[in-house]
């Protein structure tokens, strides 16, 4: 049987996984496909899973990988979770339990890690420092180092425009880490994504700080989403902010 893998979670907080060695129905969370979801236990983790087919690979979708999300934010309401990759799948019983046991002092870990936290996800959009961005001169010569050069300079601004505001963001909310990309988009403007790791017990404050946020930044666009599955946490110990301008 070829199992779906969708979180690992804490055994304990399934008592009625008990002394159980096989998996065992998981109540009220349906999974991919309208199939039942099981518990899975393995040592002192569960992984929730359902069966897999396949048939089902050739049918993953939008609204699969959206199901996939949903499942792992039904465990997350009862459990710290290490949420898997989308379509992670395993052959059999005993290859879900070798890649469990060959990982879990690193799974603990990170169990313990993440305990009581949740991801929040903002994304902001502003104006791009340096909108130019006329078409390059590919004559040899002069005016191709020219434009070498200050295409460079364009790249240099935006990379410190991104730092700059990432910075006044990490003051503002001030996480325990964040994960952050920044890259232009069609529009001519910046967008900077940022993933940022909270306690669960601060989450309303967060909220009305990113109103005050709102008001305070006139010139961005900002959307907030969360509190979700610390997803961009997970195989990291550390974040480090990342620019892709």
């Amino acid at each position: 049987m070829s199992w779906y893998a969708y979180c690992i979670a804490e055994r304990k907080v399934f008592p009625e996984l008990g002394r159980h060695r096989r998996p065992i129905p998981l109540a009220g969370v349906t999974g991919l496909f309208g199939n039942q979801t099981f518990l899975f236990p393995a040592g002192d983790l569960a992984v929730i899973v359902s069966e897999h087919s396949a048939e089902d690979s050739a049918r993953t979708d939008q609204q699969v990988a959206k199901d996939h999300a949903r499942v792992i934010g039904e465990c997350f309401k009862l459990s710290t979770v290490l949420p898997f990759r989308f379509n992670t799948t395993f052959a059999d019983d005993d290859c879900l339990r070798r890649s469990v046991r060959s990982n879990q002092r690193h799974f603990l870990a990170n169990v313990e890690r993440l305990r009581g936290k949740a991801e929040m996800h903002l994304k902001v959009l502003v104006d791009d420092i340096c909108p130019g961005t006329a078409a390059r001169d590919m004559t040899v010569g002069q005016q191709y180092l020219t434009s070498l050069r200050e295409s460079a300079s364009r790249q240099r601004e935006r990379q410190s425009k991104a730092r700059a505001l990432s910075l006044q963001m990490h003051r503002m909310f001030l996480p325990i880490a964040e994960e952050i990309t920044c890259k232009r988009i069609d529009s001519g403007k910046m967008l900077l994504d940022i993933a940022h790791l909270i306690d669960n017990k601060t989450i309303e404050r967060y909220q009305n700080k990113y109103s005050s946020a709102t008001q305070q930044l006139k010139e961005c666009r900002m959307q907030l989403s969360g509190p979700w599955p610390p997803y961009h946490f997970v195989h990291k110990s550390s974040s480090t902010p990342t620019h892709n301008a």
